[in-house]
């Protein structure tokens, strides 16, 4: 590697540095992994989900820079309490990350209007108001918003409607967000992963055997030969949110193994 390499390399593990980060759906999967990434490369890194416990682990190992906001964020009331905690602790607020979701498994014959209107919520209604409450504080900064949406957004897969529907909501939202934002200074950007080895899948419901039946499979699904790691989504996430990525936004980038690229099989 030169020295010049060597330099942008440095530089990219510093551009956070100081930032103020907000991480949603931070205990764990793509969540965590990006929180992570956020706090090892020294951003002020807020972050939130239910479960206390998985956020105050980060906690103790990176001290002050994380602060822990456990609450539900389907709660309006907990919605503004958070970015109020972002405000009063920062005052503004440089990188968004909306990671938060969930997935539940149903048909077009068997998804119940329930089932629909929870994802619904969680996937999609959470991010909107969430970044609404947050643009005052990101304008501040010129800040940016990363969006964790699917590769199930720009493509159709059975037996998970509803998460299709609202990932491709997320993805119109980020497209339509970047428009209207950008003269604010402020970029919205998504990322689309294929199927990664996270939790989401078995908290859908899904099996420990038919899990790992499913990421066996995905070795055929996936040009690449494999599924991925969060990690390697939480990299695209913190690219988006910092300043290398100054030009980009209203952007849904693939990082999925080729997934999108192929038929249903």
């Amino acid at each position: 590697m030169t020295a010049k390499e060597c330099g942008e390399g440095n530089r990219a593990m510093k551009e956070i540095e100081g930032k103020v980060a907000l991480v949603t759906g931070a205990s764990s999967g793509i969540g965590r992994a990006t929180a992570e990434m956020m706090l090892e490369r020294g951003a002020r890194t807020f972050i939130t989900a239910r479960r206390r416990d998985r956020l105050d682990e980060l906690s103790e190992r990176f001290g002050n820079n994380c602060v822990v906001v456990p609450g539900d964020l389907t709660d309006r009331d907990f919605r503004r309490k958070l970015i109020g905690a972002v405000e009063d602790d920062a005052g503004g607020l440089d990188m968004l990350v909306n990671s938060a979701g969930i997935l539940v498994g149903g048909s077009a014959e068997t998804t119940t209007l329930e089932e629909f209107d929870r994802t619904m919520d969680i996937n999609v209604r959470v991010i909107l108001e969430l970044t609404q409450l947050a643009i005052p504080l990101l304008r501040k900064r010129k800040g940016s918003v990363t969006n964790l949406s699917s590769v199930t957004g720009p493509r159709a897969f059975p037996g998970v409607l509803a998460y299709c529907v609202s990932k491709a909501a997320v993805d119109q939202m980020t497209r339509c967000m970047a428009l209207e934002l950008g003269s604010d200074g402020i970029r919205v950007n998504a990322v689309n992963p294929g199927v990664i080895r996270t939790e989401l899948h078995r908290a859908g419901g899904m099996s420990d055997s038919d899990y790992a039946r499913f990421l066996e499979r995905g070795k055929e699904t996936h040009p690449l030969g494999r599924v991925g790691e969060a990690r390697e989504v939480a990299e695209l996430i913190v690219f988006l949110a910092s300043e290398r990525a100054s030009f980009i936004t209203g952007e849904c980038v693939a990082v999925d193994g080729g997934r999108a690229q192929t038929c249903m099989r």
